[in-house]
This record gives C-alpha cells, structure tokens and sequence, in this order.
C-alpha cells in the first residue's frame, strides 16, 4: 500500500504543480474568483483519480479487486458461485483469501473502456458550472461506474447483456448513488488507490445481500402450496 499511495502522490503533485493554475485561470472566464478556485481543485483531483485508476490497471491491481470481491463471496458463503470460475479449497475455512485457487478463466473485477474515457472527456466540461458543476460531473459519471462495481457479480450470475440491463435498470437510482460516492472518495488526495480496493469489498458485500434476497424469494416461491379452487374444497368434503 505504500507504494501505492507515493504513486498518488507523485501524480497529485505533478498535476498540480504543472495544470492547476492553467485550469483556474481557464475557469475564472466563466466562474467568480473564489469557485474557480474550487472547481479547478476537484478538476485536478478527478483528472488526478483517472490517471490512477489507469495506473492500477496497468500494475494488474483488478486481479487483487477479483480476488477481494470473491474472498468476501466465500465468507458469506456463496463459494458455488465464485467456483464457476475459479477453485475454492475446503481448507482453511477462517481464512477466505487462502481458499481462493488461480481463476480458470479471465476474471476482470471492473472493465475500463473507451466509452467510460469519452464520457469523462465530454462531461468535464461540467466543471466550468459554478457551484453545483462538480455534483452534476459526478452524479452523471456515477451512473455509469455504478453498475461497474458489480460487473464480476454479473459474470459469476452468467448475466448476457439484456439481463445485465434489466437488472440494472430495476436498481437505477442506487447504483447511480453508489457509484457517485464511490468516484467522491477517489477524489481523497493519497487514498484514492486504497479506496479502489475499498470498492471491492463494499461490492461485494452489496451482491451477497442481493443474492441472500434472490434465495430467499426462490425458496419462498418453491414452498407456497399447490393452488386449489372452491370446487376441489367440495369434491374432498364429499
């Protein structure tokens, strides 16, 4: 984790040493002295989230984010679905992480696309709003990293695109929040990688609460009596 966070540091550092003031200077044209100044902040520590997300790929951190999202699967006991894709030992039962085996096929925790750069590019812009320009750029980047948290949730379901949306879309609203909190806290100076890990376990523990609500409604629908109408009640008294 040390590591990490000098590496936050040295990008925070470099972007605001070189882009800060441009950008402040930029946005005074459209913004009062005092919220350019605010605006450029949050501009800088967005740009500053992105570069390290990009990072984090880069040093093959989604492997440690899958790995965390499925140890928290395991301990609450939801290993039949983390073994669609990966091994789970029945050895070392208090220490999820050690049960986890080598994924038999490629595991990604959170794709990052060109979609997700072209939105950003074009919704930065934003910013230059005083005042309510950064909540607008991070509930509307929100909406799409939301559903992002629990794309590994999705795979070990073996959701296709069309119930990957339909589920999504029944769950609109919290998954936009969710994913505005979760870009708000990549915003922290320093901590943003530990946040991207973070993520991880809030996710997953968001899907075995989803999952213990699905069992839930499917035992319950297998346990309601047979139906039986008034003349069946008649013919039985007779």
């Amino acid at each position: 984790m040390i590591p990490a966070i000098l590496l936050s540091a040295f990008v925070l550092v470099n972007l605001f040493v070189w882009t800060y003031l441009p950008q402040v200077a930029f946005l005074a044209l459209f913004h009062r002295t005092g919220s350019a100044w605010v605006n450029g902040t949050f501009l800088v520590l967005g740009e500053g989230a992105a570069i390290v997300a990009i990072l984090f790929e880069a040093f093959l951190v989604d492997e440690s984010q899958v790995d965390i999202f499925d140890a928290v699967l395991v301990h609450k006991g939801y290993e039949d679905l983390v073994r669609r894709f990966r091994p789970v030992s029945d050895d070392s039962l208090d220490n999820p992480v050690h049960r986890l085996g080598k994924p038999r096929l490629s595991s990604v925790y959170g794709p990052f696309n060109f979609r997700q750069i072209a939105e950003f590019v074009v919704l930065l812009p934003l910013n230059f709003v005083p005042y309510v320009g950064v909540p607008l750029f991070l509930l509307l980047t929100g909406y799409r990293a939301g559903p992002l948290q629990h794309w590994r949730y999705f795979k070990l379901r073996g959701f296709d695109k069309k119930q990957r949306n339909a589920y999504v879309k029944r769950r609109r609203w919290q998954y936009t929040w969710y994913g505005t909190v979760y870009l708000f806290l990549q915003l922290i100076p320093l901590a943003s990688m530990f946040f991207l890990l973070t993520a991880a376990t809030s996710s997953a523990l968001w899907a075995a609460d989803m999952e213990t609500q699905h069992r839930r409604a499917d035992y319950e629908a297998t346990q309601q009596p047979a139906y039986r109408d008034d003349t069946d009640a008649v013919a039985d008294t007779v």
